[in-house]
């Protein structure tokens, strides 16, 4: 099966030699990567840094359990954003799931593990319908990866971002009573880790568009306003690799709209 190929290219999002570990502790401001002892591992971060999806899948897997987060990330991102095939989507969601399960029993501590496990469930309930989703058991599997991320990684920001995301997706589809009682699901919590993710990483598109995501789902029209500063914050940042690019692309999608 083809894969797409990233539609923004840029001289910018690569970064040669010197240039990514010099730009890590942005690039990774995120999802606290630690820069990789393993120069092959460094180079599957760098084609995903420059939207060559499925070059940092097959050189990440090639390194085993070291270059796991790299070819995890890049496949999450690329069925996320890229992939139109519903049935390709999703599969390659649930691959990224089962090998997140694997890195989660060899390297149980690696935060990453746990968040890109529930990143790839969270977008995998997405495409199939988050009720449906809640039917199969997976919120309870998203929000205990998230967890442990958390308790690994206290400054994770993107494992913040989708704990909120979660509280307001749940709440949004059974309802506060259900949401709170069944899943721990609270507006209070869910909009703290929102804020708490932006204080952490500031020049983020993608948490800001959780954001405004979760405050329309959770709050409504009230919310409104807000939700389209967020969206507007998003479209105007400068990204920083591919990832960041589709990010912001989706912003301006979103207020074209």
């Amino acid at each position: 099966m083809a894969w797409r190929k990233f539609p923004y290219p840029e001289k910018a999002y690569s970064y040669p030699g010197a240039a990514l570990q010099k730009n890590w502790a942005r690039l990774h401001r995120g999802d606290c990567e630690p820069f990789p002892d393993d120069a092959k591992v460094a180079d599957a971060w760098r084609s995903y840094h420059a939207g060559d999806f499925a070059q940092a899948v097959e050189s990440g897997l090639a390194c085993g359990l070291a270059g796991y987060n790299a070819a995890n990330k890049a496949a999450a991102i690329y069925a996320n954003y890229l992939e139109t095939d519903d049935e390709r989507k999703c599969a390659l969601l649930l691959e990224v799931a089962r090998r997140c399960e694997e890195q989660q029993k060899e390297a149980p501590t690696d935060a990453n593990g746990w968040y890109l496990h529930a990143y790839a469930l969270g977008r995998y309930s997405q495409s199939i319908s988050v009720v449906k989703a809640l039917a199969q058991g997976l919120g309870g599997k998203i929000k205990h990866s998230l967890t442990q991320a958390l308790e690994l990684e206290p400054r994770h920001a993107d494992a913040q971002v989708a704990l909120g995301a979660y509280h307001a997706e749940v709440l949004d589809k059974v309802g506060a009573m259900v949401g709170g009682l069944t899943y721990g699901a609270k507006k209070s919590t869910g909009n703290a880790l929102l804020e708490a993710a932006l204080k952490l990483n500031p020049d983020s598109a993608i948490t800001r568009i959780e954001y405004a995501n979760a405050l329309v789902m959770m709050f409504g029209k009230a919310k409104m306003k807000d939700a389209e500063r967020l969206y507007q914050e998003a479209a105007d940042l400068v990204p920083m690799d591919a990832m960041e690019r589709l990010d912001v692309e989706a912003a301006r999608a979103e207020l074209a709209d």
